[in-house]
């Protein structure tokens, strides 16, 4: 069967003053994230998913990109957020990389809340602690295998991935892993069982790490990595909207009066 593929481009919804920043993975794009998008978007909220540099383009203008560039670009997409949306409050939610991008931005910018969804601390495939000596002889890692249709039609796949970005990621997360105690606003904490990318011990080491007074750690048993379009997806948007909710109605109520937070 031929799988029709969804457009990587970035998405922005108008809506509430409640800002809901979505973070793509690694060599994702926002279509791995567009269902949750458009169910956020239902509910009332701002939602805006940019398109990190070098992704969804081609693994040779990947290759010119690094986590600092990422980063930068999740780091404009909160003013923009803050200003095109017009919003007064932003919860960050991010995928894989997008999950560790999240936690950064809630150690440097002020956040409602933060979800981090089968973030990376630790990676399933062993071979990327040796890619820094590998990458000068053999630059690129093909891709084997495709995942199961109903999540497949939402990618925009590379054929193959950059070791040096790979390279870069691992930096990405020992820098915010060293840094996870510097997260202080509530966190909710997602992590998929059956994460063919991300070992799951990932989300036990965030929980544990970050210094939210409130924070949970939710499981989902069916999942697989790409859990925003995996079979328990409509549970997992329903947990989202319940966090978000939760934690801009408490600080709404506890702002001082007259102040925007």
């Amino acid at each position: 069967m031929k799988i029709r593929r969804r457009p990587p481009d970035p998405f922005f919804y108008q809506g509430s003053e409640t800002g809901i920043l979505l973070i793509h993975g690694f060599t994702g794009t926002p279509s791995e994230l567009r269902p949750m998008g458009r169910y956020l978007e239902k509910q009332g909220y701002t939602v805006y998913a940019p398109l990190l540099p070098g992704h969804g383009t081609s693994p040779e203008e990947m290759e010119c990109t690094s986590w600092k560039d990422w980063w930068a670009c999740v780091f404009n997409a909160y003013d923009r957020l803050r200003l095109q949306g017009k919003v007064r409050q932003i919860v960050a939610v991010g995928l894989s990389m997008g999950g560790a991008l999240a936690l950064k931005l809630a150690q440097e910018r002020e956040v409602a809340g933060v979800v981090p969804l089968c973030a990376p601390v630790y990676l399933q495939d062993k071979r990327h602690r040796f890619v820094n000596m590998v990458r000068w002889f053999k630059p690129y890692l093909e891709r084997k295998g495709e995942k199961p249709p109903h999540i497949e039609v939402h990618l925009t796949p590379y054929d193959r991935t950059p070791l040096k970005c790979i390279s870069s990621l691992n930096g990405l997360i020992r820098h915010v892993r060293r840094r996870l105690s510097k997260v202080e606003v509530p966190a909710m904490v997602v992590q998929a069982v059956r994460d063919e990318t991300v070992h799951p011990k990932s989300a036990r080491y965030i929980y544990n790490h970050i210094s939210s007074k409130d924070k949970q750690l939710i499981w989902f048993e069916k999942s697989s990595h790409i859990i925003t379009l995996d079979q328990e997806r409509k549970q997992l948007f329903t947990e989202v909207d319940a966090f978000i909710r939760r934690v801009t109605e408490n600080r709404e109520r506890n702002a001082p009066e007259g102040k925007e937070n």
